[in-house]
């Protein structure tokens, strides 16, 4: 009976050893799992995140979108304002009261992103376009006048400036204008 029980004594030994085995096995198939739902939760979050921003950076573009849309479509009420506060044919008071509504107006679109492009010097082919090309005795495509206004709003285009730049004079042009200047500079030394 000794014997007996020290062989039961044995053999539960060795089932509690093969159950906790078992259970280790177990233990490390559920770590296994339990890392890979983690893992598994994280890159949902990163997607999440990653979504979050991009539904953020399109409303942006969307309201970015909806101000130029309404601001390329105020341009042309803008030129005929700037138009009836240059002709000056008003009364005195009409016009300073005119003047004081489009500043504000101008105020509040610069406020929003709005603002004209600049027209002195160069011809910059991204920000005006051309309606004429007259001949000058300045460089090629300098810009000679502003026939329209440009705007951008923030770094997008609206409208570019309509300009009139110079074009270089035909060299047979070019001498006999010389030889005009050269012939008065002359005829005002000999009457000295």
């Amino acid at each position: 009976m000794a014997g007996e029980e020290s062989r039961e004594g044995n053999n539960n030994a060795e089932g509690l050893d093969a159950a906790a085995a078992g259970s280790k096995g177990q233990q490390t198939e559920e770590d296994g799992g339990s890392e890979e739902l983690r893992e598994r939760l994280l890159r949902l979050a990163a997607e999440f995140d990653n979504y979050k921003k991009r539904t953020l950076k399109q409303m942006e573009g969307a309201k970015d979108m909806g101000k130029a849309e309404i601001m390329a479509k105020l341009l042309p009420t803008l030129d005929e304002f700037e138009l009836a506060l240059s002709s000056k044919s008003s009364d005195g008071d009409h016009y300073k009261g005119m003047e004081l509504v489009f500043s504000n107006l101008m105020s509040a679109l610069k406020s929003c992103g709005l603002s004209q492009i600049s027209s002195t010097g160069k011809f910059d082919p991204y920000r005006h376009e051309i309606l004429l090309a007259k001949e000058s005795e300045k460089p090629e495509g300098t810009i000679l006048e502003v026939v329209r206004k440009g705007y951008m709003l923030n770094n997008m285009m609206l409208r570019p400036a309509s300009v009139i730049v110079s074009k270089s004079m035909a060299d047979e042009e070019r001498k006999e204008k010389k030889n005009d200047t050269d012939k008065t500079s002359e005829n005002k030394g000999e009457q000295k």
